[in-house]
């Protein structure tokens, strides 16, 4: 199935090269024949990365008129009248201004650019700006979503732990997993950041229990056509071949630098053998990505590691919540990164966010939403969640008399947070982050010019402040237009939609937990 839906061959993205014919002619089935497929051992393609014919139309088009074949080598269009904020100090912002892409990349970004032959697409009245990057996501828990949404991280002895994550989704759910369960969650969550404007994400699946299942999550990243980092880690049960399954999945998926898809290492430091699995990582030139806790015994280890010489860029810290001074100054030293994903760790108890402990040794943090379970993945709640919190610590230290007190955080910092620090993080610098010329084509049009944020005063004020996932009108990946005025391109999501209410009802059946409505 999957051969006669994808083709044997890929484009220059490693994607499937009939792509289009084989989205649409899938997506012509009804619920239940997607139902019957997913429910095969063999996860298959619900959709594919790069079709657009259904909703394409002629070249030169403005208004409602989508491009043709965007993307493709050949094919150039310009972003045109819209405020574009660059997140380039080298290339500046403009109030009225376009942005010509051909191919996959940013070829020029200006005001009134001169680009005969090339597709127009009226940005007035919007904001053009790069896409946000996710850096840590569990995306394969997308058909539990709200499921925990009252719940802690473990039951830590203190009061209201009983109902807790390591309890419900670690320990209880995730087992039961089918690779088809995490196929359908990928897939779904990448399309609902796609939808959010959220262009890349860092996936530390945690779901690879054999390779069928870590085949099934690779496929569900490739398959939603958006930029990914594939954070391979152990998974449970007896076919769990980790990390001894990286050589394959390897050569497999991730033999070209030039594709959306990018391998990273997990290696938790909660597992005695996490050395061994960062052994293992750099010897393959990988990013290594572990989440540090202090609450779970963890506020002194980055020390520990900074005296085995086990520290570099090359490592991410998730959350780094409650940890020890000096524990941030190995980290700052040693060139580390920190994402935090702050509705989750005030939601869940990790810890107070350290959005100001990184601010005040100098590390620069990404932005993370971690589990849809608890709390929602689009990156206008990450945003405005940092920005209030840390302007909330700061200004009740001044209300108490402190005179000698950090910056307040602005709504332009904690956008770089969510754009150029998060593809730093996610190691995707050179590609994406800034709508710079030469690096690929991540761009997102917002509606400045709808009825929660018009009149338009302030670019970034407008982005943090007022914007919601209703205001992402496009969404550009690598040059081709992934969402078009308000809707994804070429998805149906009714089938989608049962398909994953069906996985769903199996992983709680199987799991012997109860659905609570209400």
């Amino acid at each position: 199935m999957c051969q006669k839906l994808c083709g044997n061959h890929s484009n220059h993205d490693g994607e499937p090269a009939n792509a289009g014919s084989s989205r649409r002619e899938f997506l012509s089935v009804g619920a239940s024949a997607l139902g019957a497929v997913v429910a095969s051992s063999v996860p298959t393609p619900v959709l594919a990365a790069t079709a657009q014919g259904d909703l394409s139309r002629e070249d030169g088009a403005r208004g409602h008129d989508m491009p043709r074949d965007t993307g493709a080598s050949n094919r150039r269009y310009l972003l045109k009248g819209g405020a574009v904020l660059s997140m380039d100090p080298q290339v500046g912002n403009f109030a009225q201004g376009d942005v010509l892409i051909e191919g996959k990349r940013i070829i020029a970004v200006g005001a009134r650019l001169n680009a005969p032959g090339a597709a127009i697409i009226d940005a007035t009245g919007m904001i053009v700006m790069p896409g946000f990057v996710d850096t840590h996501h569990h995306q394969y828990q997308t058909a539990l979503r709200s499921f925990l949404s009252d719940g802690l991280l473990f039951n830590d002895g203190l009061p209201h732990g009983e109902k807790n994550y390591l309890d419900y989704i670690h320990t209880k759910i995730t087992p039961v997993f089918r690779p088809q369960d995490a196929y359908l969650a990928e897939l779904v969550s990448s399309l609902s950041q796609l939808d959010a404007g959220v262009t890349t994400v860092v996936d530390t699946s945690q779901v690879g229990h054999t390779p069928a299942h870590t085949d099934a999550v690779i496929q569900g990243l490739q398959d939603a056509g958006r930029r990914a980092v594939f954070v391979y880690s152990p998974g449970v049960g007896p076919g769990n071949l980790f990390p001894e399954d990286l050589q394959r999945i390897r050569g497999r998926y991730f033999s070209s630098t030039d594709q959306l898809l990018t391998l990273a290492m997990g290696g938790e430091v909660f597992d005695s053998s996490f050395r061994t699995y960062w052994a293992i990582g750099r010897q393959n030139g990988l990013p290594i990505v572990t989440h540090l806790v202090g609450s779970l015994g963890q506020a002194t280890l980055v020390e520990q590691l900074a005296s085995e010489n086990l520290l570099g860029p090359d490592l991410v810290f998730i959350h780094a919540s409650r940890i020890s001074e000096g524990s941030w100054r190995e980290i700052a030293r040693s060139g580390a990164s920190v994402s935090i994903a702050a509705p989750i760790e005030m939601a869940m108890r990790h810890g107070l966010p350290p959005i100001q402990s990184a601010l005040d040794h100098g590390v620069q943090p990404a932005l993370s939403t971690d589990v849809e379970c608890t709390m929602t993945a689009d990156f206008f709640t990450q945003m405005r969640t940092v920005f209030t919190l840390q302007r909330a610590l700061i200004n009740e230290r001044a209300i108490n008399g402190e005179t000698n007190l950090p910056e307040l955080l602005t709504c332009r910092d904690v956008i770089r947070f969510a754009t150029v620090e998060g593809a730093r993080v996610a190691h995707l610098s050179h590609k994406v982050g800034s709508l710079t010329p030469g690096k690929e084509a991540d761009v997102l049009l917002l509606r400045a010019d709808a009825l929660n944020v018009a009149p338009l005063n302030n670019v970034p004020g407008a982005v943090v402040t007022l914007m919601d996932r209703s205001n992402v009108d496009t969404v550009i990946v690598a040059g081709r237009i992934r969402k078009w005025r308000g809707a994804l391109v070429d998805v149906n999501w009714a089938p989608l939609r049962a398909a994953l209410e069906a996985s769903r009802d199996y992983l709680l059946q199987a799991a012997g937990v109860q659905r609570v409505l209400f």
